[in-house]
């Protein structure tokens, strides 16, 4: 049986949350705190498996009660939020910073359109969440150890043309370590398929452009992509990559989910092996399931450079364990040396 806190102000909200979850025979409700320092409290009382955290409440906000939780009693944390308040979205992305595992849509009342979705969502969430290693994560990157990285970098240091990644739980928190610590001049477009509940992915790009010097937007139909720009694929859409004379252009496709997921990390790798080949860097991040995995094989096999997170650093090692599996791997790289090993092997 999974035991489950809420956290949240609203009592409609929390009431939805309930119906949903005491629903399920493989699922119970511990507790109810109505406002974070409530919530850090209930969490040290009661050690529920896994905690629904609203990001709005008085006293404590969500930030902070998960903040405190992450470095006092690390529990998995599922952030339920709004993707329509602006401010609300810069606090759930914060939140994931500092170690909540995922977000989704606040549900809006069982007879709403999405309800269904919403409902399965949650359910489908909490059962996968419920396991999940937590991570606490370094404030800051730390430094490869000089001659470790020389022996890492060895003979990828070539010229490329693209950087492709795919994450999904997890992934996140992991995205803006990297792209944090990545420098204005990146030579290269960087690509990313996030899975992320629908509605967010845009909370996220933003979140990120604050957090880099490079920019960060959302991918659009035959735009030309740009060096030091960072382009994620929008919900709904598979993002492809082809190549017109000497340009790479971005490609919007909505058609079948792929691994379950639209948009689908084999899908965009796919098409950056075709149209790169051995010019081009994979990346697959933590994720639960396998999608990403035969699509960094495809990459591997076209001779470009793939790469997977570690199992130290990675909260799910779904999705990297499955590319390993495959042989589709050169290197696994720990998540406080991806920004430096990237800048280590551009440089030739």
């Amino acid at each position: 049986m999974i035991r489950v806190l809420i956290a949240e102000d609203s009592k409609t909200v929390a009431t939805l949350l309930s119906a949903i979850i005491d629903n399920d025979p493989g699922i119970e409700v511990v507790g109810h705190a109505t406002n974070g320092q409530q919530a850090v409290e209930m969490t040290y009382k009661l050690k529920p498996d896994l905690i629904t955290m609203d990001i709005r409440m008085p006293i404590m906000d969500g930030f902070e009660a998960t903040r405190m939780i992450m470095s006092t009693q690390p529990t998995p944390i599922i952030v339920v939020s709004s993707s329509v308040n602006n401010e609300e979205l810069r606090i759930t992305f914060r939140a994931i910073e500092e170690g909540a595992l995922s977000v989704i849509e606040k549900p809006r009342g069982l007879s709403h359109a999405e309800a269904d979705d919403i409902r399965q969502e949650l359910l489908e969430t909490i059962y996968a969440m419920a396991d999940v290693k937590v991570i606490k994560r370094s404030r800051t990157i730390k430094k490869p150890d000089a001659n470790n990285f020389k022996k890492l970098l060895n003979i990828k240091q070539r010229s490329y043309d693209i950087l492709a990644i795919a994450g999904s739980t997890g992934a996140p928190a992991v995205l803006q370590e990297i792209i944090s610590s990545l420098p204005a001049n990146f030579p290269i477009p960087v690509v990313i398929v996030q899975h992320i509940s629908k509605g967010f992915i845009v909370g996220l790009s933003s979140w990120l452009q604050g957090n880099t010097l490079l920019n960060v937007k959302m991918a659009e139909a035959n735009e030309i992509l740009q060096p030091g720009t960072v382009y994620f694929a929008p919900d709904d859409n598979h993002l492809t990559v082809s190549k017109v004379n000497n340009d790479l252009i971005a490609e919007l496709s909505h058609s079948k989910k792929v691994n379950g997921f639209m948009p689908s990390g084999d899908v965009l790798f796919d098409s950056v092996s075709e149209a790169c080949g051995r010019k081009a860097i994979g990346i697959v991040l933590t994720g639960m399931g396998k999608d990403g995995a035969k699509g960094l094989k495809n990459m591997h096999d076209a001779g470009a450079h793939t790469i997977v997170q570690d199992s130290e650093s990675a909260v799910v090692y779904g999705m990297p364990g499955k590319a390993l599996a495959l042989e589709a791997v050169d290197k696994v790289v720990n998540v406080d040396t991806m920004a430096a090993y990237l800048s280590g092997i551009l440089q030739g």
